[in-house]
């Protein structure tokens, strides 16, 4: 199978997220047909949804030899890894990731739609994405992730100092 480039967004507010984020990252890294081409800084950032703790958010660049279904379903393993518990609708977790771009595949499926349906409404997805992929096109939009993010309204994120 060919190498396919993917977008994922990474999320994390309960526990030690920066640490639960990194290692997602390596996690990613170590899962076969899964290699992270990139990934972006962190960025602390406020919460959509309920009340809850600010987020630690960052994107990362995949190569995949994994057909979408089966990249959404090792996504979803590896939060499940983190101790992912989906108790209401965005609500504050161990670890979200968030399949964003498959190439310029668009799909919706009961299970999947891609591009994400909400990534160009979030400035805690397009401020990291913009920094490791700027040229990267929505599919849809057909607008690059640096146009895309000056549409919206980035207060809120901020740029982790390490």
């Amino acid at each position: 199978m060919k190498l396919t480039k993917c977008a994922i967004a990474l999320g994390s507010n309960l526990g030690d997220s920066l640490a639960t984020l990194k290692s997602a990252i390596a996690t990613l890294n170590n899962t076969p047909e899964i290699t992270v081409k990139s990934h972006s800084s962190w960025y602390k950032t406020a919460p959509v949804g309920p009340p809850q703790p600010d987020y630690i958010n960052a994107c990362a660049i995949l190569e995949v030899a994994l057909e979408p279904k089966q990249l959404l379903a090792a996504l979803l393993e590896i939060e499940i890894k983190f101790n992912r518990i989906r108790r209401e609708k965005w609500g504050p977790r161990t670890l979200d990731l968030d399949l964003l771009l498959y190439d310029d595949l668009i799909l919706e499926t009961p299970t999947l739609t891609l591009p994400h349906p909400r990534m160009t409404e979030r400035a805690f997805v397009l401020v990291p994405l913009a920094e490791i992929a700027p040229d990267l096109v929505h599919p849809v939009t057909k607008s690059a992730i640096d146009q895309l993010v000056q549409k919206v309204n980035c207060s809120g994120v901020e740029k982790m100092k390490m």
